[in-house]
């Protein structure tokens, strides 16, 4: 049977037989069974977030490419704003409906979408050669932990400590945000504030997949898909604000 290879004697296999598509141990103390469902789990979790990824590539590619939206949007602070307020709006939804299907697809595709939107009109606001090394470096930087987060996970790390620090630096940039708004920041500390943003969400990064590979449950595929969709959108925009900082 295909997918088989001989090294073991595990519940009824045959001598040396080990599943290749569960994939290896996630973490130390996990049963076979448990392990199996674990790796369904996680591949179904970052399908979502791939299909969420493409979506935000086409959509800002739309605003970007189409100037009549870009200029809509640009010129228009009331429609930002509510697409700035859309996506809270939807959490509650998202959050509700989130075991539901099909409707938690829609709403997790609606929620999509009203974020791509303002990062949309950011890459059209942007140089290229700005947007393209954000990208790169977002990319190898979700790679990167996601990595290390796995490899962490399989020698009995852990992770959940990060939650309450995490929460606390989150409440402290989000204030300092709205400060930002009043009291517009300088070059230099504008692009302060991008970096330490940055370091919050590559640390989100690793505790929402710590928490991927340990704690949401097998029903929380929607959840877990939308959590690390917003951290890695959140460091693209911070690395973003940094890159954008350093070239002004």
């Amino acid at each position: 049977m295909y997918g088989y290879e001989h090294v073991g004697n595990v519940n009824g296999r045959k001598p040396d037989e080990v599943d290749l598509e569960s994939g290896e141990t996630l973490y130390p103390g996990l049963r076979y069974g448990d392990n199996q469902l674990r790796w369904g789990f996680i591949r179904k979790v970052y399908g979502i977030l791939a299909a969420q990824l493409i979506l935000t590539t086409l959509v800002s590619a739309f605003v970007v490419l189409s100037a009549p939206v870009n200029d809509l949007l640009r010129g228009n602070s009331g429609l930002i704003l509510f697409l700035c307020l859309l996506p809270f709006i939807l959490l509650w939804p998202l959050h509700v409906y989130h075991q539901k299907h099909p409707v938690n697809l829609v709403i997790l595709g609606l929620f999509t979408v009203s974020l791509s939107l303002p990062v949309g009109v950011s890459c059209a606001n942007t140089d290229g050669r700005i947007v393209l090394e954000a990208l790169i470096l977002t990319a190898a930087v979700v790679a990167s932990l996601t990595g290390y987060t796995f490899w962490a996970s399989k020698k009995g790390k852990d992770f959940s400590f990060l939650g309450p620090i995490l929460f606390t630096s989150l409440i402290i940039l989000i204030l300092t945000g709205l400060i930002q708004m009043f009291f517009p920041l300088g070059p230099a500390s504008t692009a302060i504030y991008g970096g330490i943003s940055a370091m919050i969400f590559c640390g989100y990064i690793v505790y929402d997949t710590d928490n991927l590979i340990k704690r949401f449950t097998y029903d929380d595929y929607i959840l877990a898909s939308a959590a690390l969709y917003l951290d890695i959108l959140n460091l693209f925009i911070s690395i973003l604000r940094v890159l954008r900082s350093g070239d002004n």
